[in-house]
């Protein structure tokens, strides 16, 4: 990027650092509008990315994501996956430590409700699917798509941007044809944006509609103290007075554990694999080291200024990551039935996840709305909870039905493809 007929020159790493900045900037003052005491927040970050990716970059018939403004191609995708990447260890690795003391109790008492909440979001947003594909045949399948094959990658693309989850997107992938995978690819870029964007204001939005109040709703969340974690008697040894240290070693144990591969077909590791990938691993193992708080006496709990910080600047790097990209894909391969399609894919398992959380299961309104963050896999939305409950033990309702919509929702999608 030049300035001043060249005068001034700046490298693609300063280029990437001005905009993710810029974006920060404009999107936490766009996030702090409030409307009849609704607001973006953290998702104003995302939607200034998404702007950001639609005015300024660009896919190039080789495609590469290129910036408009520097003086020679080069390639950000890079940059920006590293950026995702690194903001979403940060804010699963945080909510697994604040959620690990309560998490087991809470598990516990809720296990089959956390369960069920799981399973029946994923199911009903694979239900949708089904019905788009179907809606599809008799509407047809688009401008640009031609076959049942296509169309179909489309919907499981469409599905895995909807419940933002990129298990579900990997796995599609690896499923289709090699020839359909830049249609899953489309598909998840065109319905993630209102994946983000829809949980987070259903989580604002119910509250409001039904005038909760938020001190009885806090208080219902609360665990007996002989079940809460109590404070150790023995002075424990800190390696580092902030805790980075022990949030690294769960980062990179959770890494590890993430890129394990068990095989769901019969070629082995060479056919469809699953996996926690990153960010489940990372949420597993900080859930564990969490709750036992330490190695013999050594204290492996970061402090709470550490956990709140690292959770909010990975949520915002992590939808700089995806919002940019996202943008530049949009506006390139933007249909507007693919949107709608992708609308519906979000919105009927939410409300069908939240009406089955308060009558059947009888959750509270807390619970209920942290377990539908985590069925819907969406990471975003938990920080808005947070936000709006004041209060972050919302995260363990999250962290105990996530994993369970993780693995349901990469075997959905995986079972569309073959069905159809």
């Amino acid at each position: 990027m030049s300035f001043f007929g060249g005068v001034i020159s700046v490298s693609n790493i300063s280029t990437l650092l001005f905009v993710v900045f810029s974006v920060l900037m404009l999107g936490y003052a766009l996030g702090r509008i409030t409307v009849k005491g609704v607001s973006l927040g953290d998702a104003g970050v995302f939607i200034i990315a998404l702007l950001a990716g639609a005015l300024f970059f660009h896919v190039n018939e080789l495609g590469m994501l290129t910036f408009d403004f520097s003086a020679k191609p080069y390639d950000f995708n890079a940059g920006l996956s590293l950026i995702e990447s690194l903001g979403l260890v940060l804010v699963v690795t945080s909510v697994g430590f604040i959620a690990g003391p309560k998490f087991f109790g809470n598990f516990k008492r809720n296990f089959k409700s956390y369960v069920l909440l799981g399973l029946i979001i994923i199911l009903a947003g694979g239900l949708a699917a089904a019905g788009c594909i179907a809606l599809g045949e008799v509407l047809g399948y688009g401008a640009t798509i031609e076959t049942q094959d296509g169309f179909v990658a489309m919907i499981v693309g469409l599905l895995s941007g909807s419940l933002t989850s990129t298990p579900a997107f990997s796995a599609a992938k690896a499923t289709v044809d090699p020839s359909l995978q830049g249609l899953v690819s489309v598909g998840h870029g065109i319905a993630y944006i209102f994946g983000v964007i829809g949980v987070v204001l259903f989580v604002q939005l119910v509250p409001k509609l039904s005038k909760a109040d938020m001190d009885a709703e806090r208080a219902k969340l609360v665990i007996k103290e002989e079940e809460a974690k109590k404070p150790f008697a023995k002075k424990l040894f800190d390696i580092d007075h902030m805790g980075i240290a022990a949030f690294s070693l769960a980062a990179i144990l959770g890494t590890l554990i993430g890129q394990v591969k068990i095989p769901l077909s019969s070629a082995g590791l060479d056919g469809t694999c699953f996996s926690l990938t990153t960010t489940g691993g990372c949420l597993l193992v900080s859930l564990v080291i969490g709750h036992f708080g330490r190695f013999g006496r050594v204290n492996m709990m970061p402090t709470q200024g550490t956990l709140k910080l690292f959770r909010e600047l990975g949520l915002v790097l992590f939808l700089v990551g995806a919002g940019i990209p996202g943008g530049a894909e949009f506006v390139e391969n933007f249909d507007p039935m693919y949107f709608v399609y992708g609308i519906i894919m979000t919105i009927i398992p939410m409300i069908i996840g939240f009406l089955f959380a308060k009558y059947v299961l009888k959750l509270s309104l807390l619970n209920n709305l942290g377990s539908i963050t985590g069925g819907m896999t969406s990471t975003p939305a938990l920080g808005t909870l947070i936000g709006v409950s004041k209060t972050e033990d919302v995260a363990a309702a999250y962290a105990a039905t996530y994993p369970i919509a993780l693995i349901a929702v990469v075997l959905v999608s995986q079972f569309l493809i073959i069905l159809f």
